[in-house]
């Protein structure tokens, strides 16, 4: 994608394929992203927390990135995000690096979640690093805002910041603090000067009115149809009032069933016959029953759309 292309649209947070003996399926991974291509994704994010990022070695999230490039044969102008943040700057730097080499189009990087009383000056020199050292001039890098997962909360003022000191390189963030009233924030605040995905479903119509650039959600993963229509209804100026509903209704049955690594890997072999990929530890597969009761949910209360 080049380099002046804007980044935005549906993307999903994307699981990430793993085999019964715990390694990652690296075949696997460009004939998901194919499957989500062909759902209405206009791309997906990497390695994020969907995707069990913080669960792999360096050397087996380059690896995944690796796999992961092989959609744009198939897909040229399928948008690929990468999950590169971690505790240590020098790893994050490596991996934001690394990305950027494979021509992927941008990094969604945490905050360093370990240390999560330091300042929040702390956090814009450790941003600012990472932009200086790892992120090439149409690059754009985008702040991770998960706060109930870091434990790490941040004033609109850093991405202000971030943005003045970096307006090429800071495209903006991945919000996924599901809060209404800061997505709304967002948008008063910046407008169309940041990129600015929801990280969730419930708030996708909402964000977009707030001039938000598209999702990156894990629902995404399962109805990204509806996702889809309600973007392309914005881009005309429509409201599909009765669809955003319904997804509203559907991501609400998947919180049910935290996290949704486990949750979106345990219903893919039943709703479109994709293997049964493992979790890694601490994450733990769901009991069949359990299954069975949401995949009922999905599929007759809602009418998921499945091939």
């Amino acid at each position: 994608m080049c380099a002046e292309t804007k980044i935005g649209g549906v993307l999903a947070a994307s699981i990430t394929p793993i085999k019964p003996n715990g390694k990652p399926d690296y075949a696997a991974i460009p004939h998901y992203l194919d499957f989500l291509a062909q759902r209405g994704c206009h791309g997906a994010l990497i390695l994020g927390s969907t995707g069990e990022g913080p669960s792999f070695s360096v050397q087996e999230r380059k690896r995944i990135y690796r796999s992961a490039l092989d959609i744009r044969q198939k897909h040229p102008n399928f948008i690929l995000l990468a999950g590169t943040g971690t505790p240590s700057l020098e790893e994050s730097i490596q991996l934001t690096q690394y990305v950027f080499d494979l021509t992927f189009d941008g990094v969604v990087v945490l905050p360093p979640y370990y240390f999560r009383k330091v300042s929040e000056e702390g956090i814009l020199a450790w941003f600012d690093t990472i932009l200086q050292r790892a992120v090439p001039q149409f690059g754009k890098l985008f702040y991770y805002h998960i706060p109930q997962l870091t434990g790490i909360s941040v004033s609109l003022d850093l991405f202000q910041q971030l943005l003045d000191r970096h307006p090429t390189k800071f495209g903006g963030l991945k919000d996924s603090s599901s809060d209404a009233a800061f997505a709304q924030s967002l948008g008063e605040r910046f407008g169309k000067d940041l990129i600015v995905f929801t990280g969730q479903d419930r708030l996708f119509g909402l964000a977009l009115r707030n001039q938000a650039a598209g999702c990156i959600t894990a629902g995404a993963n399962l109805f990204s149809p509806w996702l889809r229509q309600v973007w392309d209804a914005h881009q005309q100026g429509i409201v599909l009032e009765d669809l955003e509903t319904k997804i509203k209704t559907a991501r609400a049955i998947m919180d049910q069933y935290s996290p949704a690594s486990a949750f979106i890997k345990g219903v893919l072999p039943t709703l479109f016959s994709f293997p049964h990929w493992r979790v890694r530890p601490p994450i733990l597969p769901f009991p069949p029953d359990t299954l069975h009761q949401a995949i009922q949910q999905l599929t007759y209360d809602l009418r998921l759309p499945t091939p």
